[in-house]
């Protein structure tokens, strides 16, 4: 193999070993940020701690509601904060409703402040797992179940939280479960 094919081979290896990068580095980042609670990213979890893991530590959640200009939504949580011992678990509920003539997709983008927190804050339960439908007018009950890891009394640095703001962003969004709740919509 001559020099300028070995130059060759080596340019388009690196080219496609940068295109191979850019489209892992989305699922990369999302993961890093699940695993770690970077960026405010809350975790999941199967079951919240036993009643002998709650802590005589008081937390104040508040809640944060937003909906992008493009998506003809109310989105607003039915409390604006919840008291709870660190290990509870607590339900809050939000509440969105489409105000357009049509179906509407919507999807929740979402953080916890202060962004250390993250890591701590744990759901069950959560609407924000996938897409939401809402028909013309119609209003839906969205619920999200979590609580503080008992954790986070072990995390020196985080002796100086004692409320976290859990928010929420819907953006419209596109789906084939739209696509079709619109054919049926228009085919009335």
């Amino acid at each position: 193999m001559d020099k300028n094919t070995k130059t060759a081979l080596s340019v388009f290896a690196i080219v496609f070993a940068m295109v191979g990068l850019s489209f892992a580095s989305v699922p990369l980042y999302d993961l890093l940020c699940r695993v770690t609670g970077f960026g405010g990213t809350t975790q999941i979890a199967e079951s919240a701690p036993t009643p002998d893991q709650i802590l005589d530590r008081d937390m104040t959640v508040y809640f944060n509601a937003d909906t992008d200009r493009n998506l003809d939504w109310q989105f607003r949580a039915e409390k604006s904060k919840i008291e709870l011992k660190v290990g509870e678990q607590k339900l809050i509920n939000f509440i969105a409703k489409n105000t357009s003539d049509k179906p509407i997709a919507g999807t929740a983008v979402y953080n916890v402040t202060p962004l250390k927190g993250g890591q701590f804050f744990f759901k069950t339960q959560c609407f924000c797992f996938e897409s939401q439908i809402l028909q013309p007018g119609e209003e839906m009950n969205m619920p999200v179940v979590f609580y503080i890891d008992p954790k986070i009394d072990e995390d020196r640095g985080m002796d100086d939280v004692g409320t976290m703001t859990l928010s929420y962003n819907f953006f419209k969004s596109e789906s084939e479960e739209l696509d079709e709740a619109l054919e049926e919509f228009y085919n009335r």
